[in-house]
């Protein structure tokens, strides 16, 4: 049995961007952020990186599928190790799949095996309830952002935006009781944030990132490709919704024939686009944007932002957070709200037709 009260829980979190995994220490009674612990950050390789990869779009049961999520539980078993005093792991594991409407969602990793690793109980599998509900098992966040806006006292409604390999808003009214309570967030994936940008630097320059967002400030967008970009069906859909890492192939091959500057550029451009046309749905306007993510660290990406949205737009860092670990953060978070039965998700973030406290729980021997 997990001790009552406050606990420091560590958390997890593998992006579709493929640069590593992150993880954080949080003291917290999955109501309260009382302490932010310390974080680390491991890389993958490029050999795990490739198998990772090759994984996308498996399932359960798919050779490809099995040997992604061996690497990413040895990844995840080699960092998490370095952090002893956890009473509770959150563990994400890595998205391989995810079709909420048809097949479910697939994270590649088994909680049960990092808890035989680590002799510490590991909180996993958080999305598939959500789904399973009739839920779009994402974004998972934003319950802890809402947590997030009361540790900076902010008192008028405010939006996270989280730039990862797919992009995701919360809308927050921290006025509220609780996150679950009607009116207090609403959540959904915005698009394609870093992903794009990401593969065709691997494609084109075999880096992993355009750094700085430097080859995009040197290229021209290429309005038509955003234009067609955003006459997606996605777009004109309302919220809440979620989005696959590769749910928009058209956008790639639309820059397939630019140069590698102005198709960055473009591809840059169509993030900060999908953000905007997020923020439309917003019930009521927002005082600030709080950036978290790598997409944070791209300044043409930012300056974009600040250009399409009609406030302020900042790094999470401005009020004092880390934008590097707020993802890992929130699956710590998530993972104390499981263990005390309390709801990770519902209907105004991911759509699911009740309240769920999505995750099973594994411990060690």
């Amino acid at each position: 049995m997990l001790k009552p009260g406050a606990l420091w829980v560590l958390g997890a979190m593998s992006g579709t961007s493929l640069d590593g995994v992150d993880a954080a220490m949080l003291l917290t009674d999955g109501e309260r952020i009382l302490e932010l612990g310390d974080s680390a950050y491991r890389p993958y390789s490029e050999a795990e990186r490739a198998v990772i990869r090759a994984g996308f779009g498996c399932w359960p049961g798919e050779a490809a599928a099995q040997a992604a999520a061996e690497v990413v539980e040895t990844a995840h078993a080699e960092l998490l190790s370095r952090f002893p005093g956890a009473d509770l792991v959150g563990f994400h594991g890595q998205t391989l799949a995810h079709d909420p409407g048809g097949r479910g969602t697939h994270q590649a990793g088994s909680g049960a095996v990092l808890a035989q690793r680590l002799g510490v109980p590991v909180v996993w599998d958080f999305r598939s309830a959500d789904v399973q509900m009739g839920g779009q098992g994402a974004p998972l966040a934003p319950f802890f952002h809402f947590a997030c806006a009361r540790r900076i006292s902010a008192d008028l409604p405010l939006a996270f935006l989280n730039l990862g390999g797919v992009g995701n808003l919360t809308w927050v009214d921290p006025r509220q009781s609780a996150p679950e309570a009607p009116g207090a967030c609403l959540a959904f994936d915005t698009g394609p944030a870093n992903a794009p940008v990401n593969d065709l630097m691997q494609a084109r320059r075999a880096l992993t990132q355009d750094e700085g967002g430097r080859l995009a400030a040197e290229g021209r967008v290429e309005e038509a490709v955003l234009e067609q970009f955003l006459r997606h069906p996605y777009f004109f859909r309302m919220p809440p919704k979620s989005l696959d890492r590769n749910a928009f192939p058209a956008l790639s091959e639309a820059v397939a024939g630019l140069s590698d500057a102005d198709a960055a550029a473009t591809l840059t451009a169509a993030c900060a686009a999908a953000v905007a046309r997020g923020a439309e749905h917003f019930p009521t306007p927002v005082s600030r944007v709080l950036v978290c993510g790598g997409g944070r660290h791209n300044a043409t990406l930012m300056a974009m932002l600040a250009e399409r949205l009609a406030c302020e737009v900042q790094p999470v860092e401005a009020v004092g957070l880390d934008g590097d670990m707020l993802e890992a953060q929130a699956f710590a978070f998530l993972a104390i709200r499981v263990a005390r039965g309390l709801p990770t998700s519902g209907p105004s973030t991911t759509g699911v037709s009740a309240l769920v406290g999505g995750g099973q729980i594994s411990r060690p021997d």
